[in-house]
């Protein structure tokens, strides 16, 4: 759902969670949870999904205070604030890893990776509350999607107000990858290939669109954990690894295509 909707707002079909820099917040913020020895859990909830979470919260505003201007928030800008922030993060990531020690660089790399081993009933309470709210949000406000992602003038002269939808859009996208990625950890390119897939089938329209990428995307994971779980059994790869060996050559496919065929 986080990738239909960058991909709306931003009019890039390139465009997913990790595009603007939320999973790699949320990866520093585990990381330095992990770095400092916060193995503690609060509430049932461990102390490194908190920070993970924080980390994306703290990604939202500093991509929205560093894009904005007056009261418009460029999509250009948007996009590179992005990108700057994930060479940023990245950097501080490798600085961590390099001063952990070697049991904590083994957990950081392993959380790195994403993976399901780890997730209970528990874990799925606690991040459904976030999951459905989300959904919800974002069904209100399909049939606003639909101009927008024809062009910003298109859509305001179509009576959507833009600055808003964009606002409250990419708070909605960053809290809900916020949320899984800090349980889960970042589990790449399901954002990427799923929305393709569904506008392939079910067309352009986000009244359909979301639904479906929210229903075939949990599909898609599920038959890539099996895979992750079976292929060198009894040996358990991280499922991110299979989602980034699947969606590696999606995205040069993407990229190779003509401007506009994906729309």
């Amino acid at each position: 759902m986080a990738g239909v909707l960058f991909q709306a707002i931003l009019r890039n079909s390139l465009a997913d969670p990790f595009t603007l820099g939320v999973s790699a917040g949320s990866s520093l913020g585990a990381f330095i949870a992990i770095w400092l020895g916060l193995q503690t859990v609060i509430w049932g909830i461990p102390i490194v999904t908190v920070a993970a979470f924080a980390g994306a919260l703290l990604t939202i505003l500093l991509v929205f205070f560093i894009a904005r201007t007056g009261t418009a928030v460029p999509t250009f800008t948007l996009i590179l604030a992005g990108v700057t922030l994930n060479f940023i993060f990245f950097a501080f990531i490798m600085f961590i890893h390099y001063a952990a020690n070697f049991n904590q660089s083994y957990l950081m790399t392993r959380w790195s990776m994403g993976a399901l081993d780890t997730a209970d009933m528990q874990t799925v309470i606690r991040a459904a509350p976030f999951v459905f709210a989300c959904l919800i949000g974002l069904m209100w406000m399909a049939v606003q999607l639909n101009p927008l992602s024809a062009g910003e003038e298109w859509a305001a002269s179509r009576g959507v107000d833009v600055r808003r939808v964009k606002r409250v859009s990419y708070f909605i996208g960053s809290i809900l990858t916020g949320a899984v990625t800090a349980f889960s950890g970042p589990i790449g390119f399901v954002g990427l290939i799923i929305p393709h897939a569904v506008r392939l089938v079910a067309g352009p329209d986000h009244r359909v669109l979301i639904p479906a990428s929210f229903f075939l995307g949990s599909a898609f994971l599920v038959l890539c954990d099996t895979a992750a779980r079976t292929l060198f059994a009894p040996v358990e790869i991280p499922v991110g690894v299979i989602t980034a060996l699947l969606g590696g050559p999606f995205f040069i496919l993407l990229l190779k295509r003509k401007h506009g065929d994906l729309w």
